[in-house]
Formats: C-alpha cells, structure tokens, sequence
C-alpha cells in the first residue's frame, strides 16, 4: 500500500519488522527457518493490511472526486481498469491506493481550498497504481523480512555458539547483530519506500501536463505538510520515514512545474464552485455550523458556506428553517439534482414522504451520473409513504439503485423493508441475508439465506443466490 502521508506506512513497517516480532520468531527456529516461523511472520502481514477503513457514501462527492480523476486516469493509461475511488471518513489529509482502488481522506478534501490540490493528489496516488509500487513494495516487505530473520538468526546462532564455547565476545556481537537486524531491514525498506514516492511524485508532473493542469497544487500540499511539521517543531530522521520531507519533494518538483506552460493555469469557476459546494457539505457533516464558518471564513457568503450552513441546520434538528435555505439555493440553481436531494433528507426528517419522494425524482431526474444512492432514497421515500402503489415502485427503484451498486448493504436493507411491508417474508429474507452479508456478518447472513432458501424454488436465480451465501466462506 502506498499512501500520501508517512505516518501509516512507518506504523504498517514498524509491526511488519520490529524487534521484538523478529527476536520472537528467532528464538523459535536457531537453525533453519520452518514453516511455522514463515507463518507467524505472514500473520504479520495479514494483520496490517485487515485494519478496517470508515468508507463515506455520497452521489455529489463521488461524482466531483471522480471528475477529477478521469483524466489523470487515462492519461496514466489506465482508462480501462476500472479504478475505483473511495472515500474515507478521516479527518486528516491524506490518501493511499489498494488493489485497483484509490482511497481519500474527506480530510483532504475539505482542507484543499481548490480543485488542483486534489486533482494533485489523485495523480500521485495514480503514478503508484501505474507504476505497480503496491506489488512492487509487497515483494520488497517480504525481502526486508527475510533478511532481518536470518539476521537474527545468524545473530541468535552467534550467542549460542560463543556461550557453548564461554566466547563472551562473540556472545556479544551476536546479539548485537540479532538486535540491528530489524533496522537495517527497515530502513533498506523505507529507503526502497522513498524512490517510490519520488517516483509517482514525476509521474503526477506528466499525467498534470499531458492534461493541461498545472502542478502548482502538489507543491501547495507540500508546502502545506512542510509547515505542519514546522508548527509541531518535530526533528526527523530522514533515513527514518517512508516519504521524503516535504521540502525535498518542493526542491525536486519545483523546477520541473515552473518549466510547465500551465503552471499558472487555473481552476474554472464551476469547477472551484462544486469543489466549495463539497467543501460546505463535509465541514457541515463532519463538523458543525461552526466548522461551516471556519472553513469559509475569508469568503462567508460563498455558496459553498450556505450550502453547509443550510445542511448544517438540518443536522441540528431546525427542519423549517433548512428547508428555507436549500429552497433558496434550488432558486439560483434549479438544475443542481444534490440540492433537490438535500430537500428530500429535510422533508424526510418532517415525515412528509410522498413531498420527499417527490424531491428525490426530481434529483434523479436531474442527476447526469444516475447514481444508485439518488435512486435508492427515492425507492426508500416511496415506501415510507406505505401506499401499495408506491410500493411496487419502491422495489423498482431500489432494485435498479442496487444494479448500479451491488455492494451497497443500505440498498439492500431498504429492499428487505419493502418486501417486509408487502408481506413478501421470503423476499425480504433473501434482502436482509444480502445486506449482513455486505456488512461483513457472514454468520447472521447465512441464517437469513437459510430461511429464504426453505421458500424458494430450487435451481432458481433467487435459491442460487441464497446458496452463495450459505457457501460463503465456510472454508
């Protein structure tokens, strides 16, 4: 895994090749590394790659975030992977790449004041998926392992063969090399760490030119790490980190992005007014009305601060007075389908189902992605209203949210609700069995597909789909 700050990947090294780790593996195999010790070692591994990662589900973000990363994408050669981008529920700035996904902090997000800051950092993170640095770093943990324990060993051997023969000397330097092994393993490995970053940095320099963007807001991130580190008064080691220090990078892109004829190129304006609207979105969910403020403290009467204030005061319970504000919003924007959505979460909160259901068509009508999300709060304002009709039209519309993205629990658990409410029990055991199997609940998943199943006719789509789940890792 690559990411853009360093302290996850020191902290992922760190329990990858510690000390102790490897001084515990040594004394369980002087002589020859067995399979044991190469499974407690890959248990390592797999402990600091399960960590679990706060993903943040919202159609505006989403389709904001992936307009800015399209570009890059292609120009990186990699239009046709299907990379993914995920947001993450952090406050920090900060992103990283997995398998062909690139996970964002909405810390990020909400602190990058433009559009090029960001649309910097998804190019660095795509220079590491271009250049395969995620494979590439995963042979090179398993090498750095590999030397620190027979290192130790080595070392471990040493201690055991000078005290047989009372050499208190070599006693001694053995266990010092037993000791050092762990951080010459890690620093050959942050070292291999650091060319990588240097390397997706250049990469991100031409994907930016190759699409007409300037590099001026990689440098303003750096810049931004660089004083953030000034402000803590934290001494560093550089032979330490896994990234080079901020400065270092500002030396070495710095020439290369005032050599770019579009260094000074900036944002559109209705680029930068959906970055702010995002911006007031986040502050507004992530913090309070006060964080609104904050965030657009030198300019309050952007959109993007009404925005934020407007959902803000939805969150803080004032529903009349929310409503008030995005009407006046959808007034200077009418074709904005996230301000009818936003309507439709108030109207909701006011137990006016049929009104929000209306506002939700009138988003999904309006949205150029179709997103499932719009789709699927339209399904659940439908059934709210608990009319047969609408029922029907409910599991239509969550069906269709769940054909656009089939590993959305929530789709799946509003599904459930409506073939509960039209008495479908079977249906809505099927439903609810998909969503805890998409919630990571495999046991109670399988207890719900067990009992659809008992309703269902065999070899069906719908039997074959509970019997997935049964099946499900059951090894």
């Amino acid at each position: 895994m690559a990411d853009f700050d360093t302290n996850e990947t020191m902290m992922t090294v760190r329990q990858l090749i510690s000390r102790q780790s490897i001084t515990a593996i040594a004394r369980g195999a002087l002589v020859m590394l067995t399979a044991g010790t190469l499974g407690i070692a890959q248990t390592a591994v797999a402990n600091a790659q399960s960590s679990s990662v706060p993903i943040v589900r919202d159609a505006e973000i989403e389709a904001l975030v992936t307009d800015y990363a399209t570009p890059i994408i292609n120009a990186a050669g990699l239009g046709k992977h299907a990379i993914k981008i995920v947001l993450v529920n952090n406050p920090s700035f900060n992103a990283f790449v997995d398998g062909r996904r690139i996970f964002i902090n909405t810390g990020a997000l909400l602190q990058a004041e433009t559009p090029n800051e960001i649309i910097g950092v998804l190019a660095h993170e795509t220079g590491h998926l271009a250049g395969g640095h995620q494979f590439q770093l995963r042979e090179q943990i398993a090498n750095a392992k590999t030397m620190a324990v027979v290192a130790s060993l080595i070392g471990m051997g040493a201690v055991v063969g000078g005290a047989a023969a009372g050499a208190k000397g070599l006693s001694q330097a053995g266990m010092g090399v037993a000791m050092g092994a762990p951080e010459v393993a890690m620093r050959s490995l942050l070292n291999y760490q650091r060319t990588e970053e240097m390397a997706a940095d250049r990469s991100a320099v031409t994907y930016l030119a190759s699409t007409g963007q300037s590099v001026k807001g990689m440098l303003t991130t750096f810049e931004r790490f660089s004083n953030a580190l000034s402000l803590t008064g934290t001494r560093m080691d550089p032979y330490r980190i896994s990234h080079p220090m901020p400065r270092e990078r500002i030396a070495n892109l710095e020439t290369l992005a005032r050599a770019s004829r579009y260094f000074d190129k900036t944002d559109s304006p209705a680029l930068q007014q959906r970055h702010d609207l995002m911006r007031g979105k986040i502050a507004a969910y992530t913090g309070s009305g006060a964080s609104v403020m904050q965030t657009f403290r030198k300019d309050p009467k952007n959109i993007g601060a009404r925005y934020g204030d407007a959902i803000a005061t939805y969150l803080n319970g004032s529903s009349q007075s929310a409503l008030s504000k995005i009407d006046a919003l959808i007034k200077e924007q009418p074709k904005n389908p996230y301000f009818q959505e936003i309507r439709g979460e108030i109207l909701l909160k006011q137990n006016k189902a049929q009104d929000a259901a209306n506002a939700f068509q009138k988003a999904s009508a309006l949205d150029p992605r179709k997103s499932g999300l719009i789709r699927m709060s339209y399904g659940r304002a439908l059934m709210l209203t608990g009319t047969p009709a609408n029922l029907k039209m409910s599991i239509d519309e969550i069906k269709a949210s769940i054909g656009r993205d089939r590993e959305s629990p929530a789709g799946y658990g509003y599904l459930a609700q409506a073939y509960g409410q039209m008495g479908d029990m079977v249906r809505s055991d099927l439903a609810s069995a998909e969503e805890k199997y998409y919630s990571g609940k495999i046991q109670e998943a399988q207890i719900f597909a067990t009992r659809a199943q008992r309703g269902l006719k065999s070899g069906t789509p719908e039997w074959i789909q509970a019997q997935d789940i049964i099946s499900a890792k059951r090894k």
